[in-house]
């Protein structure tokens, strides 16, 4: 090889399109604009945020599932399954539903009580006092 094709190799080697421009090559298809480059690079950035945030999402899933893997692991004990903490909840909140509509209830039968009381007892002041 000569010496100037040797550096032309070495040059072409070096660089992403082979040592060739548009300018310099006009044989190599069409030109590489300005814009086509930038629009290349704002979908390069756009596709690695989305990388970024998919691996951020697949670690913390993995974070979780290798947490509760040890801790399953640990002999410290198992977690209740969700299922049955969400089944234990519905029925407690349901059981505190009756619980308030109960005391409701009675809360409203005090009261009518009370006014009754209330009334007999205003019926024997007066009718103590009309009797004297």
């Amino acid at each position: 090889m000569a010496r100037g094709a040797r550096a032309a190799h070495g040059a072409a080697e070096g660089s992403p399109n082979g040592g060739r421009t548009a300018a310099s090559d006009p044989g190599a298809g069409t030109p590489v604009s300005l814009a086509s480059l930038q629009a290349d690079l704002a979908n390069a950035r756009a596709r690695n945020s989305r990388l970024v945030t998919q691996t951020r999402r697949l670690e913390r899933r993995l974070s979780e599932l290798l947490g509760e893997q040890a801790w399953r692991e640990s002999g410290l004990g198992a977690p209740a399954g969700q299922e049955e903490l969400q089944r234990r909840v519905s029925r407690m909140e349901q059981a505190n539903t009756e619980l308030l509509a109960r005391l409701e209830e009675r809360d409203a039968e005090l009261e009518a009580a009370r006014a009754a009381n209330r009334e007999l007892t205003r019926a024997l002041n007066q009718k103590g006092t009309a009797d004297r």
